[in-house]
């Protein structure tokens, strides 16, 4: 009897633990994390939404948010987020060379995990 007793408290302090590490870190909620373009014009600028919600419990904040080359511009919220509020982050893509292209979002944050990698994809026509 003892022993289950040792068992079921070591289970519960466990999962108490768990818990409460979730509702002390922010956690990002995506909307989607990755954006296809379809086909785009060569030289006009297109631009991708992603939107999120902080399901944690405490503000979550963007460090820094980049794109993976120089024709990705990236905007991010530079407050913190509360919990339950929600923000977005935009990449503008400017292509410069007809193709196929896949390019990437790096997100750094407060939030469980540290950092996202959002995607971009799609075809450049002249």
């Amino acid at each position: 009897m003892k022993r289950i007793l040792m068992i079921a408290s070591c289970l519960w302090l466990v999962a108490a633990s768990v818990l409460i590490a979730h509702s002390l870190s922010a956690v990002f909620k995506w909307d989607e994390t990755t954006h296809d373009f379809g086909k785009i014009q060569r030289s006009k600028p297109v631009v991708a939404e992603f939107a999120f919600t902080n399901n944690g419990g405490v503000p979550l904040v963007i460090s820094n948010a980049r794109g993976s080359c120089g024709c990705t511009g990236v905007e991010y919220p530079k407050e913190a987020i509360l919990p339950g509020k929600a923000g977005k982050i935009k990449a503008t893509f400017n292509a410069a060379a007809v193709g196929t292209f896949n390019k990437t979002v790096t997100v750094e944050s407060n939030a469980e995990g540290g950092t996202k990698v959002l995607s971009i994809r799609g075809e450049v026509i002249q």
